[in-house]
């Protein structure tokens, strides 16, 4: 595995983890995700396909990078164009004229419904969409976004965090933080990422390798957790709304669905689906929102069948 570096529009150099052979896929991580915990999937793949793993300023190898804005989806569709403008120019020139498929997750697959509306689809031949509505705020005509009926519960506890956070966002070393604002925040990190998950076996591995006794949460360094902040507040603040795109979205979408998923109801990511001019749902019955975890091989499987569709189209 090689690290490529994509300049931005602003001159950042953003890290692409880059493997394999072949045909160039372009796969986007979660939110908190580092791009290389999708490697276990693609490996038994990498003689027939090329796959550009981007970090998002903020998480994994792109960890110190700073967000030149508050909307962050928005500065992340803008990235992934720029990658997506590298890999074509990279192919293109070793004669691998083929298009991009693109499969992106959760928080990455929320930036892709962002890129289709800025950016169209003219350099993507599918997409495959990881559980995640084009929405993320519940509105009148669909209860759809995320947490469903929960929503305005668990958005009041992040509010609630990123206001007793606030005074200490200056505070570059998690380490100096009172301890109960570090006992909360990391508190709200498990319980999401136990939501994350549908399986009760997920759920107990999260708890357990997530647990910290006082002393080490007293001594955890924790590097992204100012990130992670801004992110919750603009999730909090902005109309993040893409389903207007759907209808424009014209290449083949298969929406990968987990009918445990906690944070996107299977019912509205179906009726969703039905809006998009070539999608549809392909329902992972025993999985939660996190699929790579509670179904690793049915992932797998998908993630194959999904590459191995009908012929794309070259640029």
């Amino acid at each position: 595995m090689q690290t490529q570096w994509v300049s931005a529009l602003d001159g950042t150099a953003l890290p692409v983890s880059v493997i394999g052979h072949g045909k160039p896929v372009l796969l986007l991580h979660a939110f908190g995700m580092d791009a290389r915990q999708f490697l276990p999937f693609v490996l038994p793949l990498l003689s027939e396909y090329r796959f550009y793993l981007p970090h998002f300023r903020g998480f994994g190898m792109a960890a110190d990078l700073v967000l030149p804005r508050f909307d962050f989806i928005s500065q992340y569709a803008e990235d992934t164009a720029q990658v997506i403008a590298h890999i074509k120019t990279q192919n293109q020139a070793q004669a691998q004229t083929d298009a991009i498929s693109v499969a992106a997750i959760s928080m990455g697959a929320l930036v892709m419904w962002a890129y289709f509306g800025r950016f169209g689809t003219g350099d993507v031949c599918r997409y495959l969409n990881i559980d995640q509505a084009p929405m993320i705020h519940n509105q009148p005509d669909c209860q759809g976004g995320v947490f469903g009926a929960r929503q305005e519960e668990i958005f009041a506890k992040f509010t609630a965090l990123i206001e007793k956070s606030a005074p200490y966002m200056q505070v570059e070393d998690f380490r100096h933080l009172p301890y109960g604002v570090k006992d909360n925040l990391l508190a709200v990190e498990q319980a999401f990422s136990v939501m994350s998950v549908g399986r009760k076996r997920s759920k107990w591995l999260i708890k357990t390798t997530s647990h910290r006794a006082p002393h080490q949460v007293a001594l955890y360094e924790h590097g992204t957790w100012q990130h992670k902040l801004r992110c919750l507040q603009a999730y909090v603040t902005l109309p993040y709304d893409y389903r207007e795109v759907l209808s424009h979205v014209d290449i083949p979408v298969t929406m990968l669905i987990g009918a445990r998923s906690e944070l996107y109801a299977a019912s509205w990511q179906q009726q969703l689906a039905e809006m998009l001019p070539d999608g549809h749902a392909h329902i992972l019955p025993n999985a939660g929102h996190a699929i790579p975890i509670d179904a690793p091989v049915r992932f797998y499987q998908a993630l194959k069948q999904f590459l191995q569709s009908s012929p794309a189209p070259v640029f």
